[in-house]
């Protein structure tokens, strides 16, 4: 299992959001931009329009967990930036987990045969 590097500069999260494609899902945003290294990093932002504190830090959580799911049948040098959106509901793990499944495959990042290599062992 690998480490999961953060992003934590602002100047950073401004390059992604100004030169980096974007695809909006109805619970999270996702920003990607290729950073030419041999490794992935995350950034996860969100709003006070989310919440208070306590459902801030749950949604956190959530991506932060799918995320590590899906880290190894990514393909590598890219930086990722979830920003949540603004719900009535707080999402459930499943619906962040396919919700995040469906984006990364939309922005072409998703290493679908080894998902499948690993499905069927």
């Amino acid at each position: 299992m690998k480490r999961t590097v953060s992003i934590t500069k602002n100047y950073e999260f401004l390059r992604i959001y100004k030169k980096g494609k974007f695809y909006v899902g109805k619970f999270i945003i996702l920003y990607i931009f290729n950073n030419n290294t041999c490794m992935n990093r995350i950034g996860i932002t969100t709003s006070k329009k989310v919440g208070k504190s306590v459902r801030r830090n749950r949604i956190r959580r959530l991506i932060r967990e799918n995320y590590r799911a899906y880290e190894d049948y990514l393909k590598e040098g890219f930086d990722f930036v979830f920003v949540a959106r603004n719900n009535e509901i707080t999402p459930a793990f499943s619906d962040i987990k396919r919700e995040m499944k469906f984006l990364f495959k939309r922005l072409g990042v998703f290493n679908q045969e080894k998902w499948e290599c690993s499905r069927m062992l």
